[in-house]
Parts: C-alpha cells; sequence; structure tokens
C-alpha cells in the first residue's frame, strides 16, 4: 500500500513540473510582461531596471527555479489588468466555482447513478426508453445551448428562476456561499444543472452498461440459484461490482466539471474563477493565465491520486496484485 502510494505521489509530482514548465513558458514567451506593466512611455533605464528586479535577464533554469518557488507558496505576481495579487483574485472567486462544481458533480452522481442502474433493470420499458432518449440531449448538445435552453424556458418564459448572477451570498470567514440565502440557491440550479447535464448522462450510459454485463456474470447466475432475492442480487452484489468503473469515471469528471466551468460561468454570468481566466484571455492577463492552468492541474492531480487510492481500496484484485508482485 504504502509503494502504491509513493508511485502515485512521485507520478503527481512529475506531472505538476509538466505543467509548471508550460505554465512558466506562458511567462517567458507570450508577450512582454515590462511592456505590459510600464507601457509605452517608460525609458530604457526603467525598463532595464523592471527587468532586473523581475529577474528576466536570469538563465532560463534559475527563473524556471524561482517561478517554481513562488508558485509553491502561491505567489503568482500581480494581475496585469487589474493590479492586485494574483492568488488573492482567485480565492475570492473559488468559492463560487467549488460550489457551482460541488452542486453539479452531486446531481450529476446521484442521478446518473439512480437512472442508471433503473434503465438497467427495466430494459423494455417505457420510462427507460425515454430516459435513454433524453440522455442524447445532455451528449449531443453543447453546454451552451443547453444553458440557452433553461435561460430562455426557466428564466424568461416562466419566471421561475433568476437567469445570470450567483445571488445574495453570505460571507463565512474566508469564504462565500449561497447555499444559506433562497436568492443564492435559486440562483444556482441552472447553472448546476447546465455544467452537470453532459457528466450525468455519461455516468448513466456507464453504469447502464455496466449493471448489464455485471449481471451477465457467472456469480449472478450462481447468486439466483441460490435463491437470493432480486434485492440482493441487484444492490448487494451487481451494483457493488459496477460501481468500481464509476467511481474512476466519476472522480475524474469532478475534476473537468471545475476545469471546464468556464463556459457555463460565461453563459450565466457567475463570478467565478472560469470567468475569471476568459477575461485574463482576453486581455492577455499572464499571471492569471498561468496560475489557473496551475490550479486546474493540482485539482486533477489531487482528484486522479484521490481516486487512484480508492480503486485500490475498493478493488480487492489490486492488493491481491501488489501482494503477488511482493512474492
Amino acid at each position: 500500500m504504502i509503494a502504491y502510494i509513493l508511485r502515485r505521489l512521485f507520478q503527481s509530482i512529475v506531472v505538476m513540473l509538466v505543467v509548471g514548465l508550460v505554465s512558466f513558458s506562458l511567462f517567458r514567451y507570450v508577450g512582454d510582461p515590462v511592456a505590459t506593466m510600464m507601457g509605452q512611455e517608460a525609458s530604457v533605464a526603467d525598463r532595464a531596471e523592471l527587468r532586473e528586479r523581475l529577474g528576466l535577464d536570469d538563465p532560463f533554469f534559475v527563473q524556471f527555479a524561482n517561478y517554481l518557488g513562488r508558485a509553491a507558496s502561491g505567489n503568482f505576481g500581480i494581475s496585469y489588468r487589474l493590479q492586485q495579487p494574483v492568488m488573492e483574485l482567485i480565492l475570492s472567486r473559488l468559492p463560487a466555482t467549488l460550489e457551482l462544481a460541488f452542486v453539479s458533480g452531486i446531481l450529476a452522481f446521484v442521478v446518473g447513478v439512480s437512472f442508471g442502474v433503473y434503465t438497467a433493470l427495466n430494459r423494455s420499458g417505457m420510462l427507460s426508453s425515454s430516459i435513454m432518449t433524453l440522455s442524447l440531449i445532455g451528449v449531443s448538445l453543447p453546454t451552451f445551448l443547453i444553458g440557452i435552453l433553461l435561460i430562455w424556458l426557466f428564466a424568461v418564459e416562466l419566471r421561475w428562476l433568476p437567469s445570470f448572477g450567483r445571488g445574495e451570498t453570505v460571507r463565512l470567514g474566508y469564504w462565500t456561499t449561497g447555499f444559506l440565502t433562497p436568492s443564492g440557491r435559486a440562483s444556482l440550479i441552472l447553472p448546476a444543472i447546465t455544467l452537470g447535464l453532459y457528466q450525468m448522462t455519461l455516468i448513466m450510459r456507464l453504469v447502464r452498461a455496466e449493471m448489464l454485463e455485471v449481471l451477465r456474470s457467472d456469480y449472478i447466475k450462481f447468486a439466483r440459484a441460490r435463491g437470493l432475492s432480486n434485492r440482493a442480487i441487484h444492490f448487494g452484489h451487481a451494483l457493488k461490482n459496477t460501481m468500481v468503473p464509476v467511481v474512476t469515471i466519476a472522480g475524474l469528471q469532478l475534476g473537468s466539471i471545475i476545469a471546464f466551468a468556464i463556459i457555463t460561468e460565461t453563459v450565466f454570468q457567475w463570478p467565478g474563477v472560469g470567468a475569471l481566466f476568459i477575461n485574463s484571455v482576453q486581455f492577455v492577463d499572464i499571471p492569471v493565465m498561468a496560475a489557473y492552468l496551475m490550479l486546474i492541474a493540482l485539482i486533477f492531480v489531487v482528484i486522479n491520486l484521490v481516486v487512484d487510492l480508492l480503486y485500490y481500496a475498493i478493488d480487492p484484485r489490486l492488493r491481491i496484485e501488489q501482494s503477488g508482485a511482493r512474492h
């Protein structure tokens, strides 16, 4: 177990170093930070002084090592556009993105697993056929179009839900949340459905396919021959084995929800990290872009590491293989 964890940690460090190199390349090769920070009116002497202060004249590997050291401590410099520390900007918007991703992920997992199990156990039912037909919408339609349709239906026509913004929020220390206010909860519904719909249909179809395969296996036939009830077979044996690959996919999809919340946040004007990144791309705000890249990579690496450990804990075959390899 310890060797397995150490190997995964080493792989995670290598991934972060590669992403750090790509992020550092944005600073070095995309635009001129001196010209961006000082403008066209600055003198040659002022430019040279700033370059020396920023360490831009140092060798490549010295600059890269200094950049990794600053990034490890959360120092990504000052935003070119807003003239504020980048980490402060990200931390001020991170609660909105994490809150949206959390609700979307829970919605996608719970509804996806429930519908997947139901459609697998009731393959010929009318409701199952309707669910499978509607699931094609989540797979086929782009996210921005789904968001626009939901806004048109529930905000414009029915006027049940707000169409943009986060609603009223409550500050709890350094964290801001909309869970504690009616307008905050109402504002969360449409973007959460929009962001989680694709992941929900993906999980549902995966659960259905895995469940059907498990139900055809020999040990399920043996369980039926022993006289076990359908409830015990379906939920005590089949669903447990179905969840092994689903946990992996669901964990990676959570990272995708956070990374690709950009479109949803843009459509609903959600004040999250994704909207901040879009504005940074428009104004070529390199420090914010680099910090966002490192943040998303870190989230993916952490989630992937947790999923690997959960997979190791759920699937006993991995523990047997590790034990056999040692012997």
